[in-house]
């Protein structure tokens, strides 16, 4: 009886040992950081220049660092019909806006108003009925908008892409920290936010040699 014990006893170690590697194998464990950068994952969006795409991967390291950061809503809860925005306002609970609410979702953290304007402008394939048009919030979307926003020198009031390839980063998250605010620079930083620049140029190298 004791050595049927012991036997499911290692057969239990075996098992935990080998979903700890699975998992780990999956990028869900990280000691880089306090956090650990679940949220600088590859995009799903195919091609661009890597220049953009790493700080993406890099805003939503700081803004939506969850190993699924595309349906993820504000607070942690995930919601699986990406059809539209999912429009749910959670109650704020740290920062500047404790007691409001807050509709911020998917990977880039979008409020559904800023969504819904830029989707407008950036969005590749919107669904039109009438006079009603509906713009997916897939995860490939997402990743669309964003990096057509983040190209499009007028929206920012300089080409984020030369700034970056002169190496400029901070000076481009701080552009940016007024639109995601956990980028920091006064406005508000979260437990990323000073690791950025640095995640930055790690996820860089990434992009760079997957051209």
């Amino acid at each position: 009886m004791k050595r049927l014990i012991k036997w499911i006893n290692i057969l239990i170690l075996m098992i935990l040992f080998l979903e700890l590697r699975e998992e780990f194998q999956r990028g869900e464990w990280s000691f880089n950081d306090p956090r650990g950068e679940k949220g600088t994952q590859p995009l799903v969006m195919r091609g661009g220049d890597p220049y953009i795409r790493a700080l993406m991967r890099t805003i939503s390291a700081s803004e939506a660092n969850v190993s699924q950061p595309y349906s993820v809503l504000y607070g942690g809860e995930h919601v699986w019909n990406l059809s539209d925005h999912p429009n749910r306002c959670v109650p704020i609970v740290a920062g500047p806006n404790v007691g409001n609410c807050t509709t911020a979702a998917g990977r880039y953290q979008f409020i559904n108003t800023t969504w819904y304007n830029k989707a407008r402008r950036y969005h590749p394939q919107p669904w039109q009925l009438f006079w009603w048009n509906n713009y997916s919030f897939e995860p490939q979307y997402q990743d669309a908008v964003v990096y057509a926003w983040l190209s499009d020198p007028q929206a920012w009031g300089m080409d984020i892409s030369q700034e970056l390839r002169q190496g400029k980063v901070d000076q481009v998250l701080r552009r940016l920290s007024g639109t995601w605010t956990s980028l920091g620079y006064g406005i508000e930083t979260n437990s990323m936010t000073r690791y950025l620049p640095g995640i930055y140029q790690r996820i860089l190298q990434e992009e760079l040699q997957q051209r």
